[in-house]
């Protein structure tokens, strides 16, 4: 008997090995198991967003190889990150880039652009030393996602020449709205 299977589109792809990743909306962590196959929606901030027969799933940008990407490189050098000081306090221009890397993986706008970073302060440390704290919002309280998130800012933050240390801490007041959403992002939804 012959067997025929449809070939593969460039989005769809089988896994390589096992990956560990995160369950949408859910947030819940999940192994992906070697031959799984997968249709990647998104590739946001360096990570992707798939579904597959199990549902939807954000793989982190460092598990590329295992869906046959590269792995996401260093951004290219910014003029405000070549203008930085060296032991000075970190360019807030370079911080408002970072957060913008950073997608909620079932809306491909940066949570900047969506308008979920509330509150963002340089604080000195101690000498030369400086951290950042940073306050955000999630589209739906319920959202699972919204460690995940928080991390992958806390990390994008925490890779800013100059920041020291980086805290983000999920806030729910006031509550977000679409108001909050940035003309390039109503723009990037089809919302005008």
């Amino acid at each position: 008997m012959f067997n025929y299977r449809k070939p593969m589109s460039p989005s769809e792809r089988s896994l390589s090995r096992d990956v560990t990743a995160t369950l949408v909306p859910a947030g819940d962590s999940v192994n992906l198991p070697a031959g799984t196959h997968v249709t990647i929606t998104h590739r946001l901030g360096g990570n992707f967003t798939v579904v597959c027969d199990y549902g939807m799933f954000r793989i982190n940008g460092a598990d590329a190889d295992a869906i046959g990407e590269e792995k996401p490189g260093a951004a290219p050098a910014s003029e405000a990150s070549l203008q930085q000081n060296a032991g000075g306090p970190p360019a807030e221009p370079l911080l408002w880039e970072a957060l913008k890397t950073v997608f909620d993986p079932e809306i491909p706008v940066n949570i900047v652009d969506l308008g979920l970073v509330y509150d963002l302060k340089i604080k000195e440390l101690g000498e030369n030393r400086f951290g950042v704290e940073m306050q955000m919002t999630l589209t739906a309280p319920g959202c699972g996602m919204g460690p995940a998130i928080a991390e992958d800012a806390r990390g994008r933050l925490a890779a800013v020449p100059g920041v020291a240390e980086a805290k983000v801490d999920i806030v729910w007041d006031p509550p977000w709205s679409q108001e909050r959403i940035s003309e390039e992002g109503k723009m990037q939804l089809g919302l005008i």
